[in-house]
């Protein structure tokens, strides 16, 4: 945890990239299953990776899988599960991503147009929650910032649930989206990579340092 902020780097997709994610305080390690990626890292690499990566808790992120791919995901070592899907996703899908690795271990990334709101009935399904910025067609990964207004009005109206900012965060934006969003908990990717899944030690350490600025 960096400066009582808890960071996940997301798009990993070699031990050298998670290793400087490490050194810069990272809490969580993501890897993109998701084929459509730019970042993609499929299950049987990820199998190949795994004994000589970090000790930190690793995310599958993935879109709208069926529960077995996700329950293949569990026992290949990956400890959460942040989920993509659209808000019009069949309600029985995602209580079958509940039963695969239980609420606790799934993170919900809805994919919410502007003027979209949360389900209600998504709220009972997971512990945490992840808003990144709205694309008609791409899930994730844009690069841009999302609406960060929308951020802090949804972690406010439920301080039950774990609420992860992420989109187009970067060392030069990190301390605003603080500022504006009272987020505790970061997805950062293309904002410290030199490259699609290539990580850069300085810009991973210059984002730790600008928490700390921001947080001092």
């Amino acid at each position: 945890m960096v400066a009582g902020v808890e960071i996940k780097v997301c798009g990993l997709t070699t031990v050298a990239g998670a290793e400087a994610s490490v050194d810069a305080g990272a809490d969580y390690l993501g890897f993109n299953l998701y084929p459509k990626s730019p970042r993609y890292l499929a299950l049987e690499s990820y199998r190949a990776l795994y004994e000589d990566l970090p000790d930190r808790p690793h995310v599958a992120v993935t879109v709208e899988p069926p529960a077995d791919a996700l329950a293949q995901m569990r026992d290949a070592g990956f400890a959460r599960f942040q989920v993509h899907f659209r808000s019009e996703c069949p309600l029985a899908l995602l209580e079958g991503w509940v039963r695969a690795v239980g609420r606790e271990r799934l993170w919900l990334a809805p994919k919410l147009p502007p003027q979209t709101a949360l389900a209600p009935a998504w709220m009972d399904l997971a512990d945490t929650f992840v808003l990144d910025t709205y694309d008609p067609t791409l899930f994730g990964g844009t690069g841009r910032t999302g609406d960060w207004t929308k951020f802090r009005r949804l972690s406010l109206s439920r301080p039950d649930r774990t609420w992860i900012l992420s989109g187009g965060l970067q060392p030069d934006n990190v301390d605003a989206a603080l500022q504006q969003t009272d987020a505790v908990f970061l997805d950062v990717n293309s904002g410290v990579e030199s490259a699609p899944g290539v990580k850069d030690p300085v810009k991973l350490a210059a984002f730790a340092a600008a928490i700390r600025a921001a947080r001092a």
